[in-house]
């Protein structure tokens, strides 16, 4: 068996995903640090930006607050997430995060556990007509690990 070592990975190695809205970067992952039980990262919301809807068939979902206002919708309903408040997302649940301040809003997120494959663990629920323009363009590597919110 070959034990994972433990390894730093900064911001600014990882590409952006823009295709569901907002940028999203996945840090620690099975690819980047050989995790086994899930994935974590930074999602960074532009004002009037947002996340695209989506669930999780496999995984819950952990969400921190660094910065910023934004606003969640689980399962439709409006929620207000504020800095420095956690949330967890049971699996299955719909969900979009949207930014309702005038900054920029930074949070970090895990999922787990992993999906036994990595295009099974996230299901878009709305169509890319729904994601703001700028939003869409760039899909960098991190879509080849499960890119959640």
């Amino acid at each position: 068996m070959i034990k994972p070592r433990p390894r730093i990975v900064d911001l600014s190695e990882t590409d952006p995903n823009r295709r569901r809205g907002g940028d999203l970067r996945a840090m620690l992952t099975p690819a980047t640090v050989g995790s086994t039980s899930g994935f974590m990262g930074v999602a960074i919301v532009q004002p009037g930006d947002r996340i695209g809807e989506h669930y999780h068939p496999y995984s819950e979902e952990f969400v921190y607050v660094i910065c910023g206002q934004l606003e969640v919708d689980l399962d439709g309903e409006p929620t207000p997430l504020r800095p420095e408040q956690g949330l967890m997302i049971p699996a299955y649940m719909r969900h979009r995060f949207r930014n309702v301040g005038d900054e920029e809003a930074r949070l970090v997120f895990h999922l787990g556990p992993l999906a036994p494959r990595p295009q099974l663990g996230h299901v878009d629920t709305e169509d890319d007509a729904a994601v703001p323009v700028a939003a869409a363009e760039g899909a960098g590597a991190a879509d080849r690990d499960q890119v959640p919110s």
